[in-house]
């Protein structure tokens, strides 16, 4: 089997990373690769070695200089040290006196430290054993004559002693020059291994940078080879390849890059060679497709000659001309083909010498042709004909377009010109001459631009103004593809005229009256900054002021910003319908508009909120009187198409600069002190004070910290017992809700509860409360019942029957044990709904109280209404009941009340004995207050429970 040379043979799997590596290694890129390899390998060897040796000459030089020369001068030390040594003795033997004699001995000791330190230097930096044991033998021989030198001193002349010290001392002397010339010793021998090496060092590197050169030429050698001769080969066959030379062979390459070149090259060449023979044989065809061509042409191609005779007619010209008579046909003398049968446009044929018989013609069978002639250069010529018949019906389609664009124009709701490159006219339709009433025909095809305004100028469209003018006013269009251009015209109207520029040059231009547009437009301008009900500026308009009044705060001196709110007004609108709400809104409007003046500001922010900038005040006192005249005005009786009503009003106010140089700060600190004003005193006013901006801060915060705890259920519920006079034993207990907040401390319920209550937090705080006092409860004794206050709006939510099926169900306590106590508002929001969802909760089997009776809008028909189970007395009667004049009498008929109905009655706030005797001795049935016991944690009711009902059977 042959395979293809030009491509890798593709083998085993076991051999593809070898072949793939000699295949890199082949290329050019590999070689060269190799080639700087080699280079950088000899190069680092060089290198490592020259290192090597360096640093082995180095070493041996340091140990000669840094170890051996100095331990000979630390031996040399040590014996300057002996021999100071020895000086000192001698004055000492000399000295009579006590105090010399001392102080020579501590020098002789201060001495002999030293030498032993420089003894044990010298070792340290000795380089063979031979020093180091000589320098042992050193510090033996001075240990030796120092003993001696001691022994002394009882016999100071003693002759034998003072021979024995010398011999000593000699033997120091002996040992310290043996230490020294074995250590000089070393240090010559490392000196001369350091020459020797350097020498040979120097002898390597000469042969190693020889043999180098020789691998350098020789991979230049190879890269010669095997890289520029084939290049060179490669050069030679594109020469003779781009000289036309097709059949010369190619050389064939090796597997690198240029073997390839050689490779394509020559099928570079075989591909020339193919394309030539190709075009060979495409031009002996080409006739042959001429030829066809011709007879398959959709133009009808006759070409005559000098003598007027046919030379060639194709098919598509014997279907125009010939019909049946079979006379266009080569050598036909093409005059008098009509009286031979042939179609009668074949006359266009007759005539060989002139041209201007061509043009269109129409063939006997209705059809079109356009002939076009010319001549050839021997004499005859050349007819084409094509068939146009098409193109007259579009041409007649196009003239009835044409026809239907006039009318269009005619009928634009807009005037339309037409002008040419050079400003002339061309076309004008009917309501060019509508909108600037001109006389039909007044405007002529060819007139120019300045022509037509001079014919608008003399209709009377533009009074007062001049050619040259109106000629200005349209000077800016000059250059300018699009432009847009708003015209007043003398009666009023308004017309919008726009041009474009064509893509001949020319212009058209187009009119539009906009004149109940543009006043749309303003009206709507006007209405998105001012209210719609007032035509007083809006909360938009009103900023826009502020910031101008801002701005010229410096110059016209400061401003004030009032808020304004009406009191009573919902009453007024829920009764009496919104259209008397808005008659209201617009007689405040005008009141408040008549207490201002011109440079003053009045604007309506929404419902019944109004707003008022006053500037150029030099004191507040101006702005109070402003306020108080408002407040008087707008609180007199209003005399409506159908009723008279009164109102109130209320104001807050915010001084610039003092209070801010912000509209936003402004509108913000007027709105505080609105919301002190209605809270304090409705209809009066109130300016803007430091301490309401952090008083509302403070409540922002406290609502955020209420957020939280919401959220993260950070409360806990305290329980009051409820105590039964009956059986003197306690018999359930109230939940109370406690909020301890990490920073503030307690939280008084009467100060978040409210709060909570506004921000729509009581329901998800109340359903909590609802489920943990009913959880709780679940692990106390049977008899004892838990009483859960419930909210007005939470009784009025959806959720309150599931949440307290669920509560139950999900605690397992029995309904028959929660007692839920609501207040008399309750009652009045909606008594239809609350009582649905009084008997829903009695069909969960739970007990209703109701709490605070007789201190809101009771009366005996709500105990008569409702399945009340339980009255509980407020703690306001319960507080006067043993006064003079007291609730006696109210506790009393209370009592009684509910006993005749079969409802329980508990006391609250019963706090003295005597309260507690005079409740029971009228019949009371339950008390709590802090004389049984103040609310405890859940955690406190096990001893609470212990001392109530376990130590004692009665509270007296």
């Amino acid at each position: 089997m042959r395979r293809d040379r030009t491509k890798p043979w593709q083998g085993p799997a076991s051999a593809a990373l070898p072949r793939r590596m000699s295949v890199q290694v082949a290329s050019i890129r590999g070689r060269i690769f190799v080639a700087f390899l080699i280079m950088s390998l000899i190069t680092a060897a060089l290198g490592i070695f020259a290192t090597l040796g360096i640093r082995q000459a180095g070493d041996l030089v340091q140990r000669t200089y840094d170890q051996s020369l100095m331990s000979i001068n630390y031996a040399r030390a040590a014996a300057a040290d002996f021999a100071k040594m020895r000086a000192a003795f001698a004055r000492r033997a000399l000295a009579t006196d006590p105090a010399a004699r001392a102080k020579l001995d501590e020098e002789i000791a201060e001495l002999l430290t030293t030498l032993l330190e420089d003894l044990t230097i010298a070792v340290e930096r000795s380089q063979s054993d031979r020093a180091a044991r000589a320098g042992i033998g050193v510090q033996a021989a001075v240990q030796n004559w120092d003993e001696i030198r001691r022994g002394l001193d009882a016999a100071i002349s003693a002759g034998p002693a003072w021979e024995a010290l010398d011999r000593q001392a000699a033997a120091v002397d002996g040992q310290i020059d043996i230490l020294v010339n074995y250590t000089a010793g070393d240090g010559f021998t490392y000196r001369q291994t350091a020459r020797t090496i350097v020498a040979d060092e120097i002898r390597f590197y000469a042969v190693a940078t020889f043999v180098a050169l020789l691998l350098s030429g020789l991979v230049a050698w190879f890269l010669n080879r095997r890289i520029i001769g084939p290049v060179a080969a490669a050069s030679a066959v594109a020469e003779r390849i781009a000289a036309g030379r097709l059949d010369d062979a190619v050389p064939v390459g090796g597997r690198d890059e240029l073997g390839a070149l050689l490779r394509a090259m020559a099928t570079m060449r075989d591909n020339i060679r193919a394309m030539m023979e190709r075009e060979v044989s495409q031009r002996r065809s080409a006739q042959v497709l001429l030829a066809d061509a011709l007879e398959s042409s959709r133009e009808g191609v006759v070409v005559v000659d000098a003598e007027g005779r046919i030379a060639l007619a194709n098919a598509q010209a014997a279907d125009f001309f010939d019909g049946a008579s079979g006379q266009i046909a080569c050598g036909t003398p093409v005059a008098g083909l009509p009286e031979r049968g042939a179609d009668p446009a074949a006359s266009v044929l007759d005539d060989a010498r002139s041209l201007a018989q061509g043009g269109e013609i129409r063939l006997a069978d209705g059809r079109w042709l356009r002939v076009s002639r010319s001549a050839t250069r021997e004499g005859g010529f050349v007819a084409v004909c094509s068939d146009i018949s098409v193109l007259k019906e579009q041409e007649a389609r196009l003239t009835q377009t044409n026809l239907r664009l006039d009318a269009a124009l005619d009928n634009m709701s807009q005037g339309l010109c037409l002008y040419d490159a050079e400003h002339r006219l061309m076309v004008v339709n009917r309501r060019y001459y509508e909108i600037y009433d001109l006389a039909p025909g007044s405007l002529a095809v060819g007139m120019s631009a300045t022509e037509v305004i001079g014919v608008c100028l003399a209709a009377g469209n533009h009074p007062g103004r001049s050619l040259a003018d109106l000629l200005a006013e349209g000077a800016d269009s000059v250059g300018k593809p699009h432009h847009r251009l708003v015209q007043e015209l003398g009666d009023g109207r308004l017309v919008a005229i726009e041009t474009r520029v064509t893509a001949h040059g020319g212009l058209v231009a187009t009119y539009e009256d906009v004149t109940e547009r543009r006043l749309a437009e303003e009206r709507i301008a006007f209405m998105a900054r001012h209210d719609a009900l007032t035509e007083l500026p809006n909360r938009v308009l009103l900023g826009e002021q502020i910031e101008m009044a801002i701005a010229q705060a410096g110059r016209e001196g400061g401003f004030a910003v009032l808020c304004l709110d009406l009191d009573d007004f919902k009453p007024v609108n829920d009764t009496l319908g919104h259209a008397a709400g808005d008659e209201l809104i617009r007689a405040v409007a005008h009141r408040l508009s008549a207490c201002v003046r011109e440079i003053d500001t009045v604007a309506r922010l929404g419902g019944d909120e109004f707003a008022v900038i006053q500037r150029g005040i030099e004191r507040p006192e101006d702005v109070g009187v402003l306020a108080r005249r408002i407040v008087d005005v707008l609180s007199a009786p209003y005399a409506l198409s159908e009723h008279t009503v009164s109102i109130g009003v209320s104001i807050g106010i915010s001084l610039a600069p003092g209070d801010g140089m912000l509209c936003e700060k402004l509108l913000k600190h007027a709105d505080v002190a609105l919301d002190r004003a209605k809270a304090e005193a409705r209809g009066s006013f109130r300016f803007f004070e430091p301490e309401m901006d952090a008083r509302l801060q403070a409540r922002r915060e406290l609502e955020r910290d209420l957020r939280e705890a919401v959220a993260d259920e950070a409360f806990e519920l305290h329980y009051q017992p409820i105590y039964d006079l009956s059986v003197e034993r306690v018999c359930g207990f109230e939940a109370l809700l406690r909020w301890k907040h990490p920073k503030r401390g307690t939280v008084s319920p009467a100060e978040f509860i409210p709060l909570a209550e506004e921000l729509g937090l009581i329901i998800p705080l109340g359903e909590w409360v609802l489920r943990a006092a009913c959880r709780q409860a679940s692990a106390w004794p049977d008899e004892l019942k838990v009483a859960v206050n419930v909210s007005a709006v939470q009784f009025t939510s959806a959720r309150l029957i599931t949440a307290v099926r669920e509560a139950l169900q999900t605690a397992g306590l029995p309904g028959r044990r929660l007692e839920l106590e609501i207040t008399e508002s309750v009652l009045v929001a909606n008594p239809g709904s609350t009582t649905a969802i009084l008997h829903s909760l009695k069909s969960l089997g739970v007990r209703v109280s109701m709490d605070d009776f007789g201190t809101g809008y009771s009366s005996l028909s709500y105990l008569r209404s409702f399945p009340f189970d339980k009255i509980k007395i407020d703690q306001s009667f319960v507080r006067d009941l043993n006064a003079s004049e007291g609730s006696g009498y109210i506790v009393r008929a209370v009592i009684g009340l509910g006993a005749s109905l079969g409802m329980t009655t508990t006391a609250e706030g019963v706090e003295t004995p005597d309260q507690l005797q005079r409740l029971r001795a009228e019949g009371c049935d339950e008390v709590q207050g802090y004389l049984i016991s103040r609310p405890v944690p859940a955690g406190d009711l096990p001893a609470l429970l212990r001392r109530l009902n376990g130590e004692r059977r009665a509270i007296a």
